[in-house]
Parts: C-alpha cells; sequence; structure tokens
C-alpha cells in the first residue's frame, strides 16, 4: 500500500530564515506608514498627496497603498479617531479599509472630502478643552488668557462657592440654584451639567455665539459631559482632551491643591478613571507634562488646516 504522506512537502512551514525576513519587512512596512502619517502631521505632505500616490501606478509607493484610511484621517490636526470614524461613515468607507483598496466611488468622495479640508485653512474658529479632575485645565485656560489675548476665554456659571482667589465674572459665574434654573428654563446655557454628584456647571452662549459671530476665537474648558453636548450643538468644534503625563501624576495634583476632602478626592478619582476611558471621543489629546506647551498646542487647533 502506498503512504501519500510521502508525496508531502518535507516543510509544512516556511524556515526559521523566511520567518525572521518576513518579520522584518513587516516591521519596515509598518515604519514606512509611521513616516507618512508623520509627515502629512507636520505639513510636510497634505493628505491629499498621500492618497493620489496610493492610487497611482508607482510601484514604490507600498506605504500609501497600505495605510488604512482611518490613520491618514487621523494624522490631521482635529481630526480624532471618533471624528474619523464619523467622515469613513459619511463617505461610505469600512474602518478597515487601506487607501490602495478603495473603489473608484470612494477615491472620488475620499478626493472631494480631503480637497475641501484642504481649502479651509485657519477656520478654527471654537476649541472646547476637556479631561479629568485635577489635570490642569484651569492652569492652561490661565497661561492661554495671560499669553494669548486674541483667544476668548469663555466663563462657565456654577453653582459652588468660589475656591481661594477665584473672581466672580473672571473664573467663573458664581450663581445659587435659583439663578442656573432661570439660565436652563430660557435657553442661555449652551451645556450644562451636575458634576461629582454636587455642583452644576453650565457655558452662557450669548457670549459665546457674538464673539463667534464677530471671527474671534472662542475656547471653552468644561467637563466631559459638557463637551458632548457641545459637540452636539456645534459640531464645527475642535474637542481637546487634556491628559495626565501619568496616573500617579494626576492623584499627586489632587491631594496637593488641598481643596477638597478625604472623601471628596477618592470620590473625584473614581471619576477621573471614568472620563480618562472616554478620550477616544476626543478629536485631539494633549497631554499636559508641561503647561506652557501644553497651552501653545491647544492655540495653534485655531489656525490649524
Amino acid at each position: 500500500m502506498s503512504d501519500d504522506r510521502a508525496h508531502l512537502p518535507a516543510h509544512r512551514n516556511p524556515p526559521e530564515v523566511d520567518r525572521a525576513a518576513a518579520a522584518r519587512a513587516a516591521v519596515a512596512a509598518r515604519r514606512a506608514r509611521a513616516a507618512v502619517k508623520s509627515q502629512v502631521a507636520s505639513g510636510e505632505r497634505s493628505a491629499l498627496d498621500v492618497a493620489r500616490a496610493a492610487w497611482s501606478d508607482d510601484d514604490t509607493a507600498t506605504a500609501e497603498k497600505t495605510l488604512r484610511v482611518r490613520d491618514l484621517l487621523t494624522s490631521l490636526s482635529g481630526i480624532g479617531p471618533a471624528r474619523a470614524e464619523t467622515v469613513m461613515g459619511a463617505l461610505r468607507i469600512a474602518p478597515s479599509k487601506r487607501l490602495g483598496g478603495l473603489g473608484t466611488r470612494q477615491r472620488g468622495a475620499l478626493s472631494d472630502w480631503l480637497a475641501a479640508r484642504g481649502g479651509k485653512r485657519g477656520t478654527s474658529k471654537l476649541v472646547v478643552l476637556a479631561g479629568p479632575t485635577a489635570v490642569g485645565k484651569g492652569t492652561v485656560s490661565a497661561h492661554i488668557r495671560q499669553h494669548f489675548p486674541d483667544v476668548n476665554l469663555s466663563v462657565s456659571a456654577t453653582t459652588r462657592k468660589p475656591r481661594p482667589g477665584e473672581v466672580d465674572g473672571v473664573h467663573y459665574y458664581f450663581v445659587d440654584d435659583a439663578e442656573f434654573d432661570r439660565m436652563i428654563r430660557d435657553r442661555e446655557l449652551l451645556e450644562w451639567a451636575t458634576v461629582h454628584n454636587s455642583y452644576r456647571y453650565g457655558t452662557p452662549r450669548p457670549p459665546i455665539d457674538r464673539a463667534l459671530d464677530a471671527g474671534d476665537k472662542v475656547m471653552l474648558e468644561i467637563d466631559l459631559q459638557g463637551a458632548r453636548q457641545v459637540r452636539d450643538a456645534m459640531p464645527e468644534a475642535v474637542l481637546v482632551f487634556l491628559l495626565p503625563p501619568t496616573w500617579e501624576e494626576l492623584v499627586r495634583r489632587l491631594i496637593g491643591r488641598g481643596t477638597e476632602s478625604g472623601e471628596e478626592q477618592a470620590r473625584r478619582l473614581e471619576t477621573a478613571k471614568v472620563e480618562l476611558a472616554a478620550q477616544d471621543e476626543f478629536d485631539v489629546r494633549i497631554v499636559n507634562s508641561d503647561v506652557g506647551t501644553a497651552a501653545r498646542q491647544v492655540v495653534d487647533l485655531f489656525t490649524a488646516p
């Protein structure tokens, strides 16, 4: 009786040398795609140029052809994972699609979108800054207020009491519950929320509308819930999530400022864990390792394409 196994190839798996070569090729391909993304992020190349290279007959444009559409979009300033998903949905492009694998209709839709976006430089007028408790939103905002006077910082209303050094009408509008209820009833708030299960915060809308109508730059420093409401009410806003360098640093900052009781600190840290998990909803993420650097990165978004 013959044994069919005698006719099987000697090696079912590729030799070790082949696997090593394949691994090196994969690493090189990832680095090439990362370089393309870096070129787009820095402005060295336009996203439209990268897309056109991917659709060309140039055999050397492998990195462009194998780059995911999602990665190209998130290389653009002001486009985070959530907004990239929205754009791809509108263009009817699946999340897993690579540039080289797009059909004719999809290429046309993406090309038109990128061309239109490239022609709107300097049109970002509303930036929303949010992040977990104690990450330093107020400190970054104060730096922007001091060093970038052309940026209008929206003043929020709150039902909590002023902290030491806070001035009514400058840091917040400190109002009682009855006045806050009236502002809600009269639709004077762009967004509002109850934060940490205690106080309410809200953004008066009339001053923002007047500033935007005048062509001014406006920045909102608000909590996560408020940022979501602004995104729904004003989808043209750029949402920024401010991150701490590490979790340990966030804890140190919260405890170090000494403005809350131990019970309140524990509650805020639990809230911060939930807030950090939502960072992918935002267009841009900025790590607050240095206040001046973080502030400059926020301000640069007003003139980003």
